[in-house]
């Protein structure tokens, strides 16, 4: 018989094993006096097993992950987890509130990690999120959109050197996985520098929801579990493995006009394809962009207004156009996105 486990401590509040509870991390309070705390969900599973955090709006307007954790903490069989979870639905509280990517000191938070207990408003957040949630884990998930008038395709992002990584990343089952080394100051990059893996899942826009998107990251979270054996493994079919794309580019506005998009999210192009045309108001001066590679779309500019040398796609290389195409069909016939046991509600339209 599997031993059972103490209690699981955070902010002075002992969980007891088999059971869950909402904390409040204290934050910087308001000006006006009020209080702000970072909500987190403990789930302390009655039998020994990691620790893992799943997070989202680290940057204030990234909401599919908001409804990915609501999603997951819903989900039946969270009663049999082994190990603990560490759900934080809202990290960037002050920006959720605002509607904002950013703090109210105009940092961006996920540049400011690890942060410091002394520092600006974004450190100190930072700091009370490592030291509360990521030092007291074992690996992450952290939870992303595009910023305001981009889109993602689902993705994972990971630096696939990392053995422990890579496998985590591949069980969560996006469409392609990414390798990237993480930026400075981000929330993977401070975490790797404590030997915490973090994969980064990206799909979707900022202040939109979008069912597609919450529900292949809803099933990847509930995969990256069951790999770790926190959960009970699945009887329905595997998740498709994903295309593991080792380098990306961005594809920028060769002058300011108006975009004309001729390709979207998720859509294998050759090199040479012409991807868009960029043309002033009256259609006199028109410049196409052709795809400087072949590859996939994996990220786009949903605003047609557009500068000069500004990111319009991002194009993932790659060769593995079958599984891509595997993919592509099973996001464009919902129903079959995920496994029956994960849907329990009206999909958001």
């Amino acid at each position: 018989m599997a031993k059972k486990r103490p209690a699981f401590e955070i902010a002075g509040v002992r969980v007891a094993p088999g059971s869950r509870a909402a904390i409040n991390l204290p934050l910087p309070g308001l000006y006006t006096n009020d209080p702000v705390s970072m909500p987190v969900h403990v789930l302390h599973g009655r039998y020994e097993g990691p620790v893992v955090f799943v997070s989202a709006a680290v940057h204030g307007d990234e909401i599919n992950g908001v409804e990915i954790i609501r999603r997951l903490l819903r989900l039946p069989q969270m009663k049999r987890l082994r190990g603990t979870l560490l759900a934080v639905p809202i990290v960037n509280v002050f920006g959720f509130h605002n509607r904002s990517r950013y703090l109210p000191d105009r940092r961006d938070l996920n540049r400011m990690f690890p942060g410091s207990m002394s520092g600006s408003m974004a450190g100190r957040l930072g700091h009370v999120f490592m030291t509360e949630i990521v030092a007291r884990s074992d690996v992450g998930i952290d939870l992303h959109t595009a910023a305001v008038h981009r889109d993602n395709w689902p993705q994972i992002r990971a630096d696939i050197s990392d053995p422990v990584l890579v496998h985590l990343a591949k069980a969560f089952g996006a469409p392609v996985l990414l390798h990237s080394a993480a930026p400075p100051g981000s929330l993977r990059g401070a975490a790797a520098g404590n030997g915490i893996p973090v994969m980064v899942f990206e799909a979707g826009e900022a202040l939109r929801f979008q069912e597609v998107s919450i529900q292949v990251g809803l099933r990847g979270v509930v995969n990256v579990l069951r790999a770790l054996s926190m959960l009970p493994r699945s009887k329905g079919k595997p998740s498709k493995p994903s295309a593991i794309l080792r380098s990306s580019s961005w594809v920028r506005a060769p002058q300011s006009g108006i975009l004309r998009a001729h390709v979207g999210l998720g859509d294998l192009v050759e090199k040479g394809e012409v991807l868009a045309v960029v043309a002033d108001p009256t259609g006199e001066s028109e410049m196409p962009m052709p795809a400087p590679f072949g590859g996939v779309v994996i990220g786009r500019v949903n605003l047609p207004l557009v500068y000069e040398g500004e990111a319009m796609f991002h194009i993932g290389r790659t060769r593995r156009t079958a599984l891509l195409e595997r993919h592509i069909d099973s996001l464009q016939g919902e129903p079959g996105i995920q496994a029956p046991e994960l849907i329990e509600e009206l999909p958001i339209v």
